[in-house]
């Protein structure tokens, strides 16, 4: 390494492996229960190892979320084999972590942390800031893919040079590459049996370039797909990802699975998109609410009214009693355009490519640009507050 870092060892049986990968650091090595936020924030460190095997995981899990609050959190790499997916879950709230499988030798754990150090050593040493957005429908048929698409889109010709992911993870029968005219090519039940070898590499195996500027990620159809795929490999990667993308969007099935909230913690908008029916209000309203319930210092979800049309085409609530049904304002509207959205589907596309003059993309594009500036705001926030 050219840079002299300062490395936090947690294990003692990582302490030589790591002085091997890392001659010129500077080293500490410590007990698990000896690591917490106070600590930490008196003696930041640049890079953190941590042994699986030093402690149960719930006493890691603990640590990793100590490291997680400082103000400049370290990068982390988690080194054993078997990993319960509470670890997969903490580390995936950093911004820069890695998981080697055990034994290693000094030369893997060497290509690990120049790898982890790439993004920041061309710019000045700060770290990439990945945003995620999940997206779930309240009701079937809500149009939920139909937006992730269509905001995917959005960064991708806002955001320029971004780099934009969408994650369809709707395992077993998702409907993001029929939309796009794409094949499906994320194995991700393969990958399950070892997830901690979820890399980069594979990730570039795993993604499509789609038609409107985005990479994206979805699995070929499979009625057991949700039996078959872990928590830990859903988690690391969507981790991973963190890592190369700027943006990830995420497509989430409506109904709960073993790892639903672990990505809705872990993303930075949650977007709820409901139908302008009692039923599909009423039931955003409660998903909301669970959410809510569920993950503890979570941002709010959002809702967003999808296929909003002129009350003169029938009895539909006006966007004031969707919000008194809700018992909370709205994010956003998308005003409804059945021709742009089924010509765009029947094409392969977003509704951007095939119809850009559709009120669809304006509406989209107005909540996109809402969000990221909101976005912006907030880490300035924290930057004055840290």
């Amino acid at each position: 390494m050219s840079l002299k870092r300062r490395v936090l060892v947690i294990g003692p049986k990582l302490a030589p492996l790591a002085e091997q990968a890392m001659p010129k650091a500077d080293f500490e090595v410590a007990a698990p229960e000896m690591v917490d936020a106070v600590n930490l924030m008196r003696s930041p460190f640049d890079l953190v190892l941590i042994e699986a095997g030093a402690a149960d995981p719930a006493r890691l899990t603990a640590v990793i979320g100590a490291l997680a609050q400082t103000a400049s959190p370290p990068a982390v790499i988690l080194v054993g084999a078997n990993l319960p997916a509470s670890l997969a879950r903490a580390l995936f709230k950093l911004k820069r972590s890695d998981v080697l499988d055990a034994p290693l030798s000094p030369a893997d754990l060497a290509r690990c942390v120049a790898s982890l150090f790439a993004d920041t050593a061309g710019a000045g040493g700060a770290a990439r800031h990945s945003q995620c957005w999940s997206v779930m429908s309240a009701v079937g048929g809500a149009g939920g893919t139909t937006l992730a698409i269509e905001i995917a889109a959005t960064l991708a010709s806002r955001r320029l040079g971004d780099r934009v992911a969408l994650f369809d993870l709707n395992l077993a029968d998702g409907a993001a590459s029929a939309y796009l005219g794409a094949a499906p090519n994320m194995h991700l039940a393969d990958a399950s049996a070892a997830p901690e070898r979820i890399d980069q590499a594979l990730l570039d195996v795993f993604s499509l370039r789609a038609p409107g500027g985005f990479d994206l990620f979805a699995c070929p159809r499979d009625p057991y797909a949700f039996a078959k795929i872990t928590p830990a490999a859903v988690c690391r990667l969507l981790e991973v990802a963190c890592q190369v993308y700027d943006w990830l969007v995420i497509d989430m099935p409506r109904h709960r699975h073993s790892w639903t909230i672990d990505v809705l913690g872990g993303s930075d908008e949650l977007l709820v998109i409901s139908e302008l029916t009692v039923p599909a209000l009423l039931a955003a309203r409660d998903l909301a609410a669970e959410i809510e319930a569920e993950i503890e210092d979570a941002r709010r979800p959002r809702i967003v009214l999808n296929r909003m049309a002129s009350r003169m085409f029938g009895p539909a609530p006006s966007r004031a009693e969707a919000e008194r049904a809700l018992g909370r304002k709205v994010a956003g509207v998308v005003t409804s355009d059945w021709e742009a959205a089924a010509c765009s589907a029947n094409l392969g596309g977003p509704i951007s490519q095939h119809r850009p003059r559709s009120k669809i993309v304006k509406d989209i594009a107005g909540l996109v640009d809402d969000l990221a500036t909101q976005t912006v705001a907030g880490r300035r926030q924290s930057k004055k507050v840290a």
